[in-house]
């Protein structure tokens, strides 16, 4: 009951001639929470994968994809996992953690198979690594909290940072989220682009009726995109990734790439995008 699509990287000059549907096609990624299975977006974008895995009553594993052209999906990888559905269970390295809802996992290389169950609707993301590092639940409670934005400018936010350098260790795979405070519908503004890291971003928390304008593409030559509950946004190394939505939400924010510093962002100003 796995599932795997694989994304192509896109030139910038390419993603300036595309239409709404061929741009969903390329960076949106929906469809990934699906009872009973566990469906994973391979990107070549820093090798990123994305996905989820919805047990749905039924424990599922993750093992060996095609892909990887590896024994196990974890042999040359690290993973982090977050939950964002009820209460569930991951299994792998002969160890187990029940995650509540928000809680995120760190797998690091060599972890073995990774088993999901309970109630959880798990989501995954995972990049290459160079050396095992010990896995690690991070709770809620355990995560570092920044506050950032404020109401004059509709982006007061809680950024919550999981998988980091002032929270643990990983090789390449930064990871946590942000959610917007009643009232606020901006995120990531003023936007940046880090071309040193991909990202990802997944909406979660919005009501089915509910949308986030998400925006993209080369800060002179933005494009934009409709995204609703539990769908991603694959976001290339020259592409912004901001946007505004209805009603409250969260979104989940991955990187890969060169280093993990956070604070490495190359800021463009409202003014300055076109």
């Amino acid at each position: 009951m796995t599932h795997v699509e694989t994304r192509h990287a896109i030139h910038p000059e390419h993603a300036k001639g595309m239409d709404t549907t061929t741009l969903r096609q390329h960076f949106l990624a929906e469809g990934m929470f699906a009872d009973g299975e566990i469906r994973l977006v391979y990107t070549h974008y820093d090798r990123f994968t994305l996905g989820a895995a919805v047990p749905k009553g039924k424990p599922l594993t993750l093992d060996r994809i095609e892909e990887t052209k590896t024994p196990n999906f974890l042999d040359r990888r690290e993973m982090g996992i977050v939950n964002i559905g009820g209460p569930g269970r991951v299994e792998a390295a002969g160890q187990g953690w029940d995650m509540a809802q928000g809680d995120v996992l760190y797998l690091g290389m060599g972890s073995g198979p990774v088993t999901f169950s309970g109630e959880g609707r798990f989501y995954i993301t995972s990049a290459p690594a160079h050396r095992e590092l010990p896995c690690r639940l991070v709770t809620v409670d355990e995560a570092k909290e920044v506050k950032l934005g404020a109401v004059e400018t509709s982006n007061k936010r809680t950024i919550r940072q999981f998988i980091h350098p002032l929270v643990m260790e990983s090789c390449q795979l930064v990871l946590g989220y942000t959610t917007l405070e009643d009232g606020s519908v901006w995120n990531t503004m003023p936007a940046h682009i880090h071309d040193r890291r991909m990202e990802a971003y997944l909406y979660w928390g919005m009501e089915p009726e509910a949308r986030v304008l998400h925006l993209m593409g080369d800060p002179q030559e933005t494009r934009h995109m409709f995204v609703a509950n539990e769908q991603a946004v694959i976001s290339p190394t020259w592409s912004i990734h901001s946007g505004a939505g209805i009603g409250g939400y969260t979104f989940i924010w991955a990187m890969a790439g060169d280093n993990v510093d956070f604070t490495d962002m190359d800021f463009i100003q409202p003014e300055d995008l076109r």
